[in-house]
């Protein structure tokens, strides 16, 4: 009988000590992962006045009829960036990439892609009122903003209004969507250790704007609005 009790005594024994060692070691919470995976420079400038002076637009601003636009997008991660313009009278037009089947073509890193292509400059007309430019950054493609593009582009002009306000909304969503993702940095591109400044037009060529780019960082999404006061 004795026996029989000290067996039990120590089978309990055992079964505690395992349970003991059995439970789960504590959880470790996550740590957020915070690095920059969109990478590019961004490059908007101004001629201004009648000396036409190279200035970077970096916010809202207000420019007159004469002044001349040039932008500029350069990657430096894999990402997808959208440049979309609203003009004054809700129209809408995609500035970058220059097509959406881009992305599959001539897509690349390390590149300049100017806008409008090559050297000209987009000199403003006399339509004024506000005209908004839209800068969209993304790890991946942003799937329902060109579908949307795509049926504004490829309607008739009765059906384009309408079709307009999808695209704006689309973009807003989009933005709320991706609002706890933060900018990492946003900072003037140097150069030999100097900050490339604004410079005058020489009188026989039109300058680089890739001389005034930004080099943005961001965490998986970036926006920025700029709204050009034209008048």
């Amino acid at each position: 009988m004795r026996f029989f009790i000290l067996l039990v005594i120590l089978l309990g024994c055992f079964a505690v000590g395992f349970r003991s060692s059995d439970q789960p070691a504590p959880a470790v919470p996550a740590v957020q992962q915070n690095e920059a995976n969109i990478g590019f420079e961004w490059a908007f400038g101004a001629l201004v006045g009648k000396e036409k002076t190279m200035v970077p637009v970096t916010h809202d601003t207000t420019l007159k009829t004469g002044d001349e636009i040039k932008m500029m997008v350069k990657l430096t991660k894999d990402c997808y960036v959208y440049v979309i313009y609203q003009g004054s009278k809700g129209e809408v037009n995609l500035l970058f990439p220059y097509e959406i089947r881009q992305f599959q073509a001539d897509y690349k890193a390390e590149k300049n892609y100017y806008v409008p292509k090559g050297r000209p400059w987009i000199a403003l007309d006399k339509n004024t009122g506000k005209e908004v430019f839209f800068l969209v950054a993304s790890t991946e493609r942003l799937l329902d903003l060109e579908v949307k593009l795509g049926n504004y582009l490829s309607a008739d002009d009765t059906k384009k209004q309408l079709l307009a306000g999808d695209v704006i909304s689309e973009i807003r969503s989009v933005r709320k969507r991706y609002s706890t993702f933060s900018t990492l940095a946003e900072k003037p591109v140097t150069i030999g250790g100097n900050i490339r400044g604004t410079e005058k037009v020489e009188k026989a060529r039109r300058p680089d704007v890739a001389t005034i780019a930004t080099q943005i960082s961001a965490n998986n999404f970036y926006s920025k609005t700029i709204t050009i006061d034209h008048q």
